[in-house]
This record gives structure tokens, C-alpha cells and sequence, in this order.
């Protein structure tokens, strides 16, 4: 039976949900929140080590200027109102991608965010914001020329931004779409990819466990027969 290390997650449909019901999109995100906290919650039940949010992608700055603002103030809102509790629950935070160009309040927010809950080890919840995977391979390499150091697959690998973190062993991606999105490309190598119809906020924790308990019994194989 397969061990499940670190779940990666694609929360699409947040918008459409919204528009569905006759609501803004944001309506949506703001109603998928409270899904991310169910999962959280069924993860540390289930002694899942980590979970990764795809939270906003280095493509969504292409989005109307309201909801990234929208957005943004939403995950600061977020990490000042629940940082109590996330140190309470054990939960460590942990944001990939590139930070430098986010709104100054929403970096420091971030940073502290993490600064707090570095200590916490009941799991581990990374949030790629900012995030695009081609550009993380281009910083990496970039990265190893300025070291100078031999260009391989461990040295690659320790100078990513999931450096130190197990590979996902599941990708599930809600909303009915069947694509990647530029999200780590790299390490979902030998993912099982799981696609939802079920839009973000309806996604159900019964459903997350359905995905995890069918993984436990894929063969896998990692190219060998």
C-alpha cells in the first residue's frame, strides 16, 4: 500500500462558482478558503506531511486588476486573522515562488507567516504564489552557474524552491480542466494526477478521501515493468 508523503493541489473553479450562483468570482475564492481549511484539517487527520496550494500562478497577474487586488487582500486578511491558530494546530507555512514582486504589505505578511510557524511540525503547507514553473527552472539554473556547481539532478534538485521536500505523489486539480498550468513540472515527474470535475468550493473532504485511499492502491512503477 503506497505511503502518502505531499499532496499537490490545482484549486480551480473558484470563479465560475462564484458566477454560477449570480456572484463576483471573488465571491468564489472568498468561499474557497474555507475548502483549503477542510483539507488542512483532514490532512493532519490523516498524517499527511504536506500539502501544496496552487494559490496564484506567475500567469494571473493577466487577470482583471480587481480580483488580483481582491486576491491579494484576501491572503493578507487570511494570515493576520488565523496566525493564532495556525501556530496553535502545528501548521507550518511555507510560500514558493517569487515573492519580490507581490504588494509590500502582502510580502511582509507572507514573511512573517512563515517566521512564526517555522517551528511547527504537524504539517507542512506550502503556497506557490507568484509561482510559474518554467521560471523556477530558469532560476535554478541560474542559480547553479553563480555556485558553479556540477549540473545533475541532485544538484538541480537542492537548488529548486521545494528543495528538502519529498516529491508530490498526488496532483489533484478541481474544476473540470485537464492541463498542469505550469505547476511544478519538474517534480511531478511520476505524480498521479487526479482531474475533478467538482468546482473548488464544492470539492468535499469525502471526495479527497476517496483520491487518497484509490492512490494507496495504484502500482507504481516509476518506468520500470
Amino acid at each position: 500500500m503506497n505511503k502518502v508523503n505531499h499532496i499537490a493541489i490545482i484549486m480551480d473553479g473558484n470563479g465560475r462558482w462564484g458566477k454560477q450562483r449570480g456572484k463576483s468570482r471573488n465571491f468564489g475564492h472568498q468561499n474557497g478558503i474555507k475548502v483549503i481549511e477542510k483539507i488542512v484539517e483532514a490532512s493532519i487527520k490523516f498524517k499527511i506531511p504536506v500539502l501544496t496550494f496552487y494559490t496564484f500562478s506567475s500567469e494571473n497577474w493577466k487577470r482583471p486588476k480587481k480580483e488580483v487586488g481582491f486576491l491579494f487582500n484576501l491572503i493578507k486578511y487570511y494570515f493576520t486573522r488565523e496566525i493564532k491558530n495556525l501556530i496553535k494546530n502545528n501548521i507550518k507555512i511555507n510560500i514558493i515562488g517569487n515573492i519580490k514582486n507581490l504588494p509590500k504589505n502582502v510580502k511582509l505578511s507572507l514573511l512573517e507567516s512563515m517566521k512564526r510557524t517555522k517551528r511547527c511540525n504537524k504539517i507542512l503547507v506550502n503556497l506557490a504564489i507568484n509561482y510559474g514553473s518554467k521560471n523556477e527552472i530558469i532560476e535554478t539554473l541560474k542559480k547553479m552557474s553563480k555556485k558553479r556547481v556540477p549540473i545533475n539532478v541532485k544538484n538541480f534538485e537542492k537548488n529548486l524552491y521545494t528543495k528538502n521536500i519529498v516529491n508530490p505523489d498526488i496532483l489533484i486539480r478541481t474544476g473540470g480542466k485537464k492541463r498542469l498550468s505550469n505547476f511544478l513540472l519538474w517534480q511531478m515527474a511520476y505524480t498521479e494526477i487526479y482531474f475533478i470535475k467538482t468546482l473548488w468550493p464544492d470539492f468535499k473532504v469525502n471526495e479527497y478521501i476517496k483520491i487518497i485511499n484509490n492512490f494507496k492502491k495504484v502500482k507504481r512503477n516509476y518506468g520500470n515493468i
